[in-house]
């Protein structure tokens, strides 16, 4: 039986508002086992965007369990859910985040640098990934001199540099046209299709049933999981 790799067990999650209360997560359990390709979805508001800081060990349950490749966030030290991260998740963001003051190559390095790798090691992995992702020709171009599209291409290299477990992408087609989407959406395939588990936040019907399995949640509960024909 495969690992999971992501298991979440009755999780609640509760922000306090001044004095009011804001109950993001209701009670969510679900796992996501090695090498599964998920979409987890919902309109604004509905508690994904919470599912995914628990996921990137970002933020902590109010109640509940999180485990990510076996180990439970909550009871995890800051430095302790960094060092996790850093090793364990690649991160895709829908506005890209890379730096404006580095190059393409440079960018792609960052992560190996947080994890004391020296520069030729760094260099050598991250124009690999950058090859892997068609960007080889673009290595010396700063993120301006790129199309949208190329952007988020750098940044699923930076996110895959490490050999992460899991990459967890955040509305990753969100600023880009639907071809650009679609392309971008067959690169994550091919990165699954090598093994590495994929999960896609978003409120994209379409982008969402791309994914093998769809976990729609709503008010901070899980609606519906269904897998999703190809």
């Amino acid at each position: 039986m495969a690992e999971s790799v992501i298991l979440m067990e009755n999780v609640k999650k509760i922000y306090s508002m001044g004095e009011e209360e804001v109950q993001a997560l209701r009670g969510v359990s679900f796992s996501v086992e090695q090498g599964e390709f998920v979409s987890i979805m919902g309109p604004s508001g509905s508690g994904k965007s919470t599912c995914m800081n628990m996921i990137g060990c970002l933020d902590r349950p109010t109640s509940g369990i999180v485990k990510i490749c076996g180990k439970e966030t909550a009871k995890m030290s800051e430095k302790e859910l960094a060092f996790l991260r850093n090793r364990t998740i690649g991160f895709v963001f829908q506005q890209y985040h890379l730096l404006p003051s580095m190059t393409v190559l440079e960018n792609t390095m960052l992560p190996l640098r947080y994890q004391g790798i020296p520069f030729q090691k760094r260099k050598k992995l991250a124009l690999q990934s950058l090859e892997k992702v068609g960007l080889s020709e673009r290595i010396n171009h700063f993120p301006s001199e790129l199309s949208g599209g190329q952007k988020q291409r750098v940044a699923i290299a930076r996110a895959t540099v490490t050999k992460p477990s899991i990459i967890l992408a955040d509305e990753p087609t969100g600023a880009l046209d639907s071809s650009t989407g679609k392309a971008v959406m067959s690169l994550f395939k091919k990165i699954n299709e090598e093994g590495t588990t994929i999960v896609i936040v978003t409120h994209d019907q379409k982008i969402g049933e791309s994914a093998q399995r769809c976990i729609k949640i709503f008010d901070g509960l899980i609606s519906a999981q269904e897998a999703v024909n190809d």
